[in-house]
């Protein structure tokens, strides 16, 4: 069970939900997070596995990796890191590439994580792709 304790990101204090009366999460990640208030918020679109220069990885950890890449590079636009995330939205195409996913967002997020989302689609606008990911962060004004 992830305890329910503030931790501090480069400019937001984000406080993670746990409650006892509910099931612990599936992997590693917070049932909720509290942002606030006058936190700004950036919400990214999702994110596919490709990179500046059009490759796209063939396995969804190398995929996922690119992505959270590209996460990171929308927030700084807005002056914040991965570490301001709150939460995430996946999406991969087979069960089967759960834990190239979960490998690379564990990466990422060595602190509290943020709450997450994980769905199996049925695929998206290239076959190549296998995972997708869009991200909320939250910061001091």
């Amino acid at each position: 069970m992830i305890p329910a304790v503030s931790f501090t990101s480069r400019m937001a204090v984000l406080r993670a939900l746990s409650p006892a009366s509910i099931a612990t999460p599936f992997a590693r990640y917070s049932h909720g997070i509290a942002v606030a208030a006058g936190q700004r918020l950036v919400f990214t679109s999702g994110q596919l596995g490709i990179g500046a220069d059009a490759n796209v990885p063939a396995d969804c950890e190398a995929q996922a990796d690119l992505c959270f890449a590209n996460i990171a590079a929308i927030l700084a636009e807005d002056g914040m890191t991965l570490a301001d995330i709150v939460h995430l939205r996946a999406y991969v195409t087979d069960r089967a590439h759960m834990a190239g996913y979960m490998r690379s967002r564990d990466r990422q997020f060595p602190g509290t994580p943020p709450a997450s989302t994980l769905l199996i689609v049925g695929g998206f606008t290239r076959p190549e792709f296998v995972v997708e990911i869009e991200a909320v962060a939250a910061a001091d004004q």
